[in-house]
């Protein structure tokens, strides 16, 4: 007879059935436009206006300065009043154009992780320029936030060889996986260098309120709270989870979403035995319980 499929499971501090990961991608300043050497504009648009030629979208540009002046407060100040720790995946040229948000993510003693030099796909680097975006990336982040990010998330496309060369490049973990609810190792790519696997999730992420067709504000929070509750469900009958929730300035910042990211947080908070925390505290917890 066949063996019963069995579900993931990870022990999390003090029994806590839930490993909450808030993650805030910070994109704006970093985006495609032919003002920094691209060849045509940003595709990624509110209203989904993209037209492949070299001129700027001075509207859409516009759009992503909006989560640095106006998004990027809200949140700040959200997290604090809710004293819930975030992991910060930061394309690096957009915290050497903006400092204030480098020095907001290091004053909230919160996670930077790297999200690339800029906000570009790496899909078409050669090797070498692939491992420069990579090391660059993690050298300017540590200047600007005033610590070194151990994990790395591309813009989606990757190359075969982005994993071995964030092995080589020092990172502990890497987050462009969508395969499950807990971190594993990948013992494979090097052998002998082993590098923590932590999945990622897009079904919650706010970009959902920027796609066709997209989420109103109140069906993502009802999409997260649903997700969070059967998680939570899960591990109070034993099979504890993580559960990530991707957030952008630009997105959740608004004054009819922010409110939602509020509301999520709260019913979050109804719950016992939950825990929020970084990416790189998981994922050492990980290690801890299951060595390489």
């Amino acid at each position: 007879m066949q063996a019963p499929m069995q579900q993931e499971r990870m022990e999390w501090p003090g029994g806590a059935r839930v490993a909450l990961s808030l993650v805030v991608n910070v994109e704006e300043g970093s985006e495609q436009s032919i003002a920094r050497g691209d060849r045509g504009m940003e595709p990624v648009d509110e209203l989904g206006v993209f037209v492949k030629a070299p001129i700027r979208n001075f509207g859409n540009e516009s759009n992503y300065l909006y989560g640095i002046k106006a998004g990027a407060p809200r949140i700040v100040d959200l997290l604090r009043r809710y004293r819930v720790a975030a992991s910060w995946t930061v394309a690096a040229k957009s915290l050497e154009a903006f400092p204030e948000l480098g020095a907001a993510i290091r004053d909230l003693g919160h996670e930077p992780i790297a999200h690339g030099l800029r906000w570009v796909h790496q899909f078409r680097m050669g090797e070498d320029e692939e491992r420069a975006f990579i090391r660059d990336a993690a050298d300017l982040i540590a200047q600007t936030t005033g610590t070194r990010p151990m994990g790395w998330l591309s813009r989606y496309l990757l190359t075969p060889n982005t994993r071995r060369l964030l092995i080589e490049e020092g990172y502990h973990y890497h987050m462009d996986d969508y395969s499950g609810d807990v971190p594993f190792w990948d013992r494979d790519t090097v052998p002998g260098r082993p590098i923590i696997v932590m999945p990622y999730a897009l079904d919650t992420n706010d970009m959902k309120m920027w796609t066709d067709p997209a989420y109103t504000p109140t069906a993502w929070l009802d999409y997260a709270r649903h997700s969070f509750d059967q998680l939570w469900r899960e591990g109070e009958a034993g099979f504890p989870k993580m559960m990530s929730l991707g957030l952008h300035l630009r997105i959740i910042g608004r004054p009819g979403r922010i409110w939602a990211l509020e509301e999520f947080l709260r019913h979050v908070a109804a719950r016992p035995d939950v825990w929020i925390a970084t990416r790189g505290e998981i994922a050492g917890h990980f290690a801890g319980l299951h060595p390489a």
